[in-house]
């Protein structure tokens, strides 16, 4: 693993350059910013206050609750620029849950991330996300956990399927035909065309989805606009194991 210890003090000479034109930066979207190794060399402080101080909207994914650190620092940058704060928790069994997502915060903790968010004055987006097909997605286990997302507080969900790109999907079939060999079969044929589940597929969860989001008034969405315009909303996966 490598550490750029250095990262504020870089982050905060590039902002300064005029060609910047102050786009939102996501955090989390491709590695989560608050591993455990955060909590040893606690960049994200240094990354956050750079940031609004540029004033550089920024939106921040992760599925650590030691974001929970960080939460009156990113309340006093949303005084500053338009900031969103977004938990991936796509799993509410505890027991899949340490079987998918082995030495992650569970998703009791998750929930009470949302909380605290909430609790600091921030609107808190939930990524409902990796949707695992039969696994996690059926009517009922959807049902238990936008409930319990709702409970918690959160203003709004997106919710979709698995994507298995690259060297993920070799290490999730060689997971799936160990924990739920009888899946394999159906794995390979929803996915035989590419990474992504088949149009029909996402159709249904979409179909089974929406009225669990009305139900629980789950439609918000808080992410920042960039100055002038609504930046679109792209799915991203978070980190998935």
């Amino acid at each position: 693993m490598v550490v750029k210890t250095n990262v504020a003090a870089v982050l905060r000479h590039e902002l300064r350059r005029p060609s910047w034109r102050r786009e939102t930066v996501a955090l989390g979207t491709n590695t989560d910013p608050y591993q455990r190794a955060e909590g040893r060399y606690a960049l994200m402080p240094g990354i956050i206050g750079a940031l609004a101080a540029s004033g550089t909207p920024l939106s921040i994914l992760t599925k650590g609750t030691l974001l929970r650190r960080d939460l009156p620092l990113i309340a006093e940058a949303a005084q500053q620029v338009p900031v969103s704060v977004a938990v991936s928790l796509a799993v509410g069994d505890p027991e899949l849950h340490r079987d998918v997502e082995s030495g992650t915060p569970t998703p009791q903790a998750r929930l009470a991330l949302i909380t605290a968010i909430r609790a600091a004055g921030l609107d808190c987006h939930v990524m409902v996300a990796p949707v695992l097909p039969q696994l996690t997605d059926s009517g009922e286990h959807l049902d238990q956990l936008l409930g319990q997302i709702a409970a918690a507080g959160a203003t709004g969900v997106t919710v979709f399927g698995l994507h298995l790109r690259g060297s993920t999907r070799g290490w999730f079939m060689c997971w799936l035909a160990r924990a739920h060999p009888e899946l394999v079969s159906r794995y390979r044929e929803l996915y035989r065309r590419g990474p992504y589940l088949p149009p029909s597929y996402r159709e249904m969860l979409r179909e089974r989805v929406a009225p669990l989001i009305a139900k629980y008034r789950l439609a918000g969405d808080h992410r920042p606009a960039p100055p002038e315009t609504e930046a679109a909303l792209v799915p991203v996966q978070a980190t998935l194991f």
